[in-house]
């Protein structure tokens, strides 16, 4: 049995993969909410909305507030940002292959322009 946490970014990933948490994550980014306010939308049971909280607790992504008697739940944005920064290491990779694919389209649409001036250089030959 591995009782191995997985890697921080790993956890992020895996929390993120459900669209529900997404959504909480989504409402989050625009302030703290209780647990009611973010299980409004949702046509599901309170105890499965805290588990989805869980899972984005367990993930760092949100943290409990404490005011009085209220519990607020708010967006840490630390592992985005970490799986923003895993991304951009794919960035130049994308940046390379989108370059060679409008290198390769400036050279199919020459091509074509050039096919088109010939065809039309010989028309005029043969009406001449």
């Amino acid at each position: 049995m591995n009782t191995q946490r997985p890697d921080p970014l790993s956890a992020t990933f895996a929390a993120l993969a459900d669209p529900t948490r997404r959504a909480i994550l989504a409402r989050l980014a625009h302030g703290e909410a209780s647990v009611k306010d973010l299980a409004a939308p949702f046509d599901m049971s309170q105890p499965a909305i805290s588990k989805h909280l869980r899972v984005l607790e367990r993930a760092r992504l949100i943290e409990r507030g404490r005011q009085a008697q209220w519990r607020p739940r708010r967006l840490r944005a630390g592992p985005l940002r970490d799986i923003a920064d895993w991304v951009g290491q794919y960035r130049r990779h994308w940046e390379e292959s989108f370059e060679r694919l409008d290198a390769y389209l400036r050279d199919l649409q020459d091509s074509e322009e050039q096919k088109n001036g010939d065809d039309d250089d010989r028309d005029t030959h043969r009406s001449g």
